[in-house]
């Protein structure tokens, strides 16, 4: 999928804005990490819609995430993986 064609998808503005965010921040491998704060204050929307819109992208099949871990343990952000690439 190209970039692009995430504005012919069925999804809410909030998903677009997320996955267009996400892709521009993705390394060679269609991956990014930032934290769901971040995406928040930079996109100037809560959390709790970032969430939902990570949410759209992942049923929509254009997202998947995976938890990451510090050495300690601990959790880090996650690891999003775009679907475009």
């Amino acid at each position: 999928m190209e970039k692009h064609d995430i504005y012919r998808q069925e999804l809410p503005h909030r998903a677009v804005a997320v996955y267009v965010y996400l892709a521009d921040r993705t390394n060679r491998q269609g991956e990014c990490w930032p934290a769901i704060s971040t995406i928040a204050r930079d996109l100037k929307l809560s959390p709790s819609t970032v969430r939902r819109a990570l949410s759209d992208l992942r049923k929509a099949g254009l997202l998947k995430s995976e938890q990451r871990y510090r050495d300690n343990g601990g959790k880090s952000s996650l690891l999003y993986k775009l679907k475009f690439q």
